[in-house]
């Protein structure tokens, strides 16, 4: 189990941090948070929680109007381009130990997160207050850079600002400015092999909330390794690349692909003189029970996708999640 609302205000008010609350009902937006507390001044926070390839993971707290580009931002940690996604639904409960929309760096205060990075907006600074969900988004706290800073140093972070929005050259002669900031190590986690966020789901789209989205992916199966095999014990192919997924022509053709292969080992001899006029019935059944495992990761890869596409462009176009 991890820290509670309770507790957590009872840790701040043990640190002697001036902070307010408000409560209100479970909000999943930025937008909705404003209804509430958008006249209280200062700024509202989205919180994203991420991961890169080899199972590191980051929060990235910014204010609502801060443009997070991930493909700047991973070349900025030294992964590439597309070195940052959205971490697994899954991930909040295990490593966070909090529930979708409510990503804050107050969750670092749970033992199994005591790996994640934390990259604070420099925007936060500059305001009087910022408001949070104190791991929970049926309420908001207020407090300072000053309270927040104090909180982090009594858990053992040393808290880093950053500007979110800039993006000097990365290359040969110019090293990635945040590379001090990526994780020493990966942190174990039971999704092997690895799952696509739901969720990071966030930001989490509800990873962005004060911090998060408003339903992050939730994904209950896993992605199957290279070389599983699936019920008619043929390998599935789970390499794919993000772009071929956000492609739905391409999708379907991976869909209907699958279904000929299948139908093609149902319909043999042997089977049309054990089976004979009940052929139909049982290639259906065998289709549906070969097939389902397969569609099932296929569509999960899509809606992935389908996510961290409009996230992209959600930053830059659509209002801000929480």
């Amino acid at each position: 189990m991890g820290y509670s609302k309770e507790q957590l205000l009872a840790r701040l008010q043990e640190l002697q941090i001036e902070f307010s609350k408000y409560e209100h009902p479970v909000v999943l937006t930025v937008e909705a948070q404003a209804k509430y507390v958008g006249n209280k001044g200062g700024g509202l926070s989205k919180n994203l929680f991420l991961k890169d390839k080899k199972q590191r993971f980051y929060i990235v707290s910014a204010l609502a109007d801060t443009k997070v580009d991930l493909k700047v931002l991973s070349q900025r940690l030294g992964l590439g381009k597309g070195g940052l996604r959205m971490a697994p639904e899954e991930a909040l409960g295990e490593i966070l130990k909090v529930p979708l929309g409510c990503v804050t760096p107050f969750a670092l205060v749970n033992e199994p997160a005591r790996d994640v990075s934390l990259l604070l907006d420099q925007g936060l600074k500059a305001q009087p207050h910022c408001f949070f969900h104190p791991l929970s988004n049926d309420m908001s706290i207020s407090l300072n850079a000053h309270g927040l800073d104090k909180f982090l140093k009594s858990i053992g972070r040393d808290p880093s600002y950053v500007d979110l929005e800039a993006n000097p050259a990365v290359g040969k002669d110019q090293a990635p400015d945040l590379a001090a900031l990526v994780p020493s190590g990966s942190i174990a986690f039971t999704d092997q092999p690895e799952k696509q966020p739901s969720s990071q789901v966030p930001v989490d789209k509800t990873h962005v909330s004060a911090d998060s989205k408003p339903t992050v992916v939730s994904v209950k199966g896993s992605k199957p390794s290279v070389g599983e095999k699936n019920t008619k014990g043929k390998p599935v192919d789970s390499v794919h690349s993000q772009s071929s997924f956000a492609d739905v022509g391409q999708f379907v053709e991976e869909i209907l692909q699958k279904t000929s292969e299948l139908l093609l080992s149902e319909i043999k001899g042997e089977n049309i003189k054990q089976h004979g006029e009940q052929l139909a019935n049982v290639v259906s059944d065998n289709l549906r029970k070969g097939l389902s495992s397969d569609l099932k990761n296929l569509a999960v890869m899509f809606k992935n996708t389908a996510y961290t596409e409009g996230f992209h462009a959600g930053t830059y176009r659509q209002p801000k999640r929480l």
